[in-house]
Formats: structure tokens, sequence, C-alpha cells
């Protein structure tokens, strides 16, 4: 009896270890990394991408919305995502400009030499086009891209990154000579609400875009051929395809499976219908491609978005400003003290710090991504850096604001710099620097939103798919709570100003 109790324990102690080894070691796997660009097509592939990935059981992690195409291009590069879908025509026009690169063959050869693969085309060709309301282009006879030069009078509206690219908006311009000197930047999403709304005329549009159906656009045709050839093809890192060389195989298989109408279908439904884009890629791949993938439960997937989605950004956000802010702290109020003590730096100091506030926060992004990548770290230095300023400028005009008389007094007493300054000049100025502080908190909450751009999640993550997907309660589950958080914020520097700073030196209430 003894011993086969003891079998038993034994027994069960090694399933248990058994379970466990098996619990950590996926656990322990590194997760296949997928990007998307920020609009919904991209969005959706890269969903695709995640469900062969979950069917093979893989742990996989979805960097989604990242921006433009070099934001992913460098994280591929750099390793910080494994794969992400991408157009055989902006590999040539922008990956490759000025480099020859043209056809798949030669792109493929390219990418090569940086370990990176290419798919095969996945079917469909998303190539940038022009349109107009069907309405106003009848009125103008408006339907050929030669035409447009006639009509000086019409307002074009483009998406910063067409307007930017080699194969763009000043190329499109030259080759049909149209006599447009400005026109209006903006997301790609916003070009449509303006379009819809009557404020522009012609927009840049892609040719799988569900709203040329839903917003009744007529795409004007491209009789001069300017535009290349734009086939869907997932990049992928070599070291991926050794790593998980079944998923890579699952990834190659989709070669031909999405035609031009179905990208044009899921982009309606994710964008449209607004149903969750993990389960429009699901769907896909279970009636079209394998009936063994495993379709998620819309409400499921609904309750995920409204709460588990908002405590994560809520997390995220917090972190943001918190890190930020806490080496702000550290690093502006020394700055503040040696431009104080020291006049003649003190000038440089404040102008460094001012130049630094009036840099546009994402060109700050940009500029620190090569260095730091994608996700929190670049978000965290760049508000760090936008939180110097009312930092150091609050330390130094609470400290040169003091009166001359509490110098001599403090000198009187015999007491060194360092002990004036700790005992005496900082507890002074205590309520300045506070001042300070709480307006960069109050700001880093604001700013904190553009992180969700490069991967850094936070309230800013709603806010973009809500502007991408032109709902506008989304937009409002981002923009409220970072709202709140900055009142909260504020109401906290608040408390802490009734503690910290000594009663006799708090701003009373004018009893006027």
């Amino acid at each position: 009896m003894r011993i086969c109790f003891f079998n038993q324990i034994l027994n069960r102690v090694v399933l248990t270890w058994l379970v466990l080894s098996c619990g950590w070691w996926i656990q322990a796997q590194d997760p296949v990394r997928i990007g998307s660009k920020s609009f919904t097509e991209s969005v959706v592939l890269g969903e695709m991408l995640c469900t062969l990935a979950r069917h093979e059981h893989l742990p996989v992690h979805h960097r989604s919305e990242l921006g433009g195409t070099q934001f992913l291009w460098q994280a591929l590069l750099k390793n910080e995502i494994d794969a992400y879908v991408e157009y055989s025509g902006t590999l040539s026009e922008e990956i490759f400009a000025g480099q020859g690169v043209f056809g798949l063959e030669s792109i493929r050869e390219e990418l090569a030499d940086s370990g990176i693969r290419m798919s095969q085309p996945l079917g469909f060709n998303n190539s940038y086009a022009l349109g107009m309301k069907r309405a106003r282009a009848a009125e103008l006879n408006l339907t050929k891209m030669s035409q447009l030069h006639a009509f000086p009078e019409l307002r074009y509206g483009f998406g910063d990154e067409f307007i930017e690219r080699r194969d763009g908006w000043q190329g499109l311009k030259a080759k049909y000579r149209i006599p447009i000197e400005e026109t209006r930047s903006l997301d790609h999403a916003l070009a449509y609400r303006g379009i819809q709304a009557g404020s522009l005329d012609v927009i840049d549009i892609y040719s799988t875009d569900a709203e040329v159906v839903s917003y009744d656009l007529t795409v004007l045709e491209d009789d001069l051929a300017y535009f290349p050839t734009y086939e869907a093809v997932v990049l992928y890192r070599v070291d991926l395809a050794n790593r998980y060389p079944k998923f890579v195989e699952r990834v190659e298989s989709l070669a031909g499976v999405i035609d031009n109408h179905s990208m044009a279908e899921l982009n309606q439904q994710a964008r449209i219908n607004r149903k969750p884009e993990s389960i429009v890629a699901a769907t896909f791949l279970h009636d079209r491609f394998d009936t063994t993938i495993e379709i998620p439960s819309i409400q499921q997937q609904i309750a995920a978005r409204r709460w588990q989605k908002f405590f994560v950004n809520a997390r995220e956000h917090c972190f943001l400003v918190f890190v930020s802010l806490s080496l702000a702290i550290l690093v502006s109020v020394p700055l503040g003290i040696v431009a104080y003590k020291f006049p003649h730096w003190g000038g440089w100091i404040l102008g460094v710090v001012g130049i630094i506030q009036t840099i546009p926060s994402m060109a700050l992004l940009v500029l620190v991504i090569p260095i730091l990548g994608l996700g929190a770290a670049p978000a965290i230095l760049a508000l760090f850096l936008y939180s110097l300023l009312p930092i150091v400028r609050g330390t130094h005009t609470g400290l040169s604001s003091l009166s001359p008389s509490i110098h001599e007094s403090a000198l009187a007493l015999g007491l060194p710099s360092a002990a004036r300054l700790r005992l005496i000049e900082l507890p002074l100025a205590s309520q300045a620097i506070l001042s300070g502080i709480k307006t960069s908190a109050v700001i880093n909450v604001g700013t904190a939103t553009i992180g969700a751009l490069i991967g850094a999640g936070g309230f800013g993550q709603p806010i973009i798919t809500g502007i991408r997907l032109s709902d506008f309660w989304l937009i409002l589950q981002g923009a409220i709570p970072a709202a709140v958080f900055a009142l909260l914020v504020q109401a906290l520097f608040s408390w802490a100003e009734m503690h910290l700073v000594p009663a006799g030196l708090r701003i009373q209430p004018s009893s006027e």
C-alpha cells in the first residue's frame, strides 16, 4: 500500500513537472512579431499572418498601425519585427529609390543582401489612383487624369506619405502637368472624410479601398500609366524561416489567394462594417484557405476591445508618463540649479531646452527611432525631452526670484552654499518648481498619445484606430481617458503643493 501510495505521489510530481516544463517552453518561445502600417488593409493582412501563427500554436505579437513604410522597413531590418506585408511598387520606388530595382526577381535579390526574404505575390495589385465624387466628376465630365490640367480650381487633398513618395504627387503633377501649387496634406482616412464633406475635390486612393464604393467615388483613369504595379507580398526575416519553418511555409502558400475584389471586400468589412480585423482575417482564411482555422467569437473580440484594451492602454500610458517625467525631474531640477548658480551657462541651458521644445513631435520621434528603434523607449526619450523646459525654467525662475535679503541672512548665519541651497533656497522656490513639474506632467499626458504611432501603445492607440476607421466613438475612447488622466495629474500636483510647499509661500486667493 505504501509503495502504491508512493508511486501515485511520484507520478503526480512527474506529471506536474512535465506540465510546468511544457508551459515554460511555450512561454519561452520567441513570439512571431508581425507589423502593419496605419491603414486598414495593412492591419487586416497583418491579422492574417497572426492567425496563421496562432493556428500553428505559436506565440504572436501584432505591432499594428506603426505609421508609414520607413517605420516598418527599419523595424524589419533591426529585428524588431519578423514580418509584414509590403507592396512591390513601394519597394522599387521608396525602399530602393534611385537604385534601378524593378521587377520581383530584382527586388528579391536586393532583399536577400539584407537578410530579408519575399513571398510570392498574394494575388492583388493595390496601386495608387486619384478619386473624385461621382457627381462632381460627371459635372465636369472628368474621367482621365490627363484632363485635370484644365481645372485649376479643383481642391486637392493627399495623404502625407503620397505627397512625399518618389512615385507620389510631385511626379504625378509633373507627368500630367497639373497647374496646382498648394495641396492639403492630411491622414489618408481624413482625406475620405474631406471629400465626403465637400471640402476636397480630388484625393489619392488605393485601388482596393472600401471607400471607393461606399463613398460613391469615380476612379480617374491613369491614361499615361504613371503609377507602377503594387503587388502585395510578405517580407520576412531569414531567421524566422529557421525558427518556424512551418509558419513560413503557410505564409508562402498564401500566394495568389487574395484577388482585388476579395481584398476590397475585406477592407469594407473592417472599415465600413466595423468588424474586428482579427475576425475578418480569420473568416477569410477559414472560407478560402483552410477550414480548420478557428474563427474567434465576435462578442469576445468586441468585449476585449472595450475593456481589456482599455486597461492595457491605461497601463502603457501611465508607464510612458511616469518614466519620462521621473527622468525629466531628475535631470531638469539640477539643470535649473546650474542655470541659477552659473548665469553664464544659464542662457545656454535655457536656450537649448527651449529649442528642443520647438521641434515638432513627429519629427522628434523620427530622429530618435534610428537610435532606439520602435516601442516605448523612443517615446519615453521624446517625452523626456519635451518635459525639460517647464521644469528647468520653473526651477531657475523660482531660485532667481528670491529676495537678496534672504541670501544676506543665510550668509550671516555662516551657512555654506550647499546648505543654503538645500535648507533655504529650494524650499522657498518649491512652488515655482512644482508649477513647472505640473506643467510638464500635463503636457506629457497629451503628447504621449503620439507614442502609438511607433508601437508604444497608450491612449493614442484607440485614437489612431478611430481616425483610420472614421469611428468618432473609438476616438473618444482614447481622448476622454487622456483628458481625465491630465486632470487627475493636475489634481495630484495641487495636492502635493498643499503638503510640500510651506504654508507661508502658497499663493493665497484674493479676498476682494
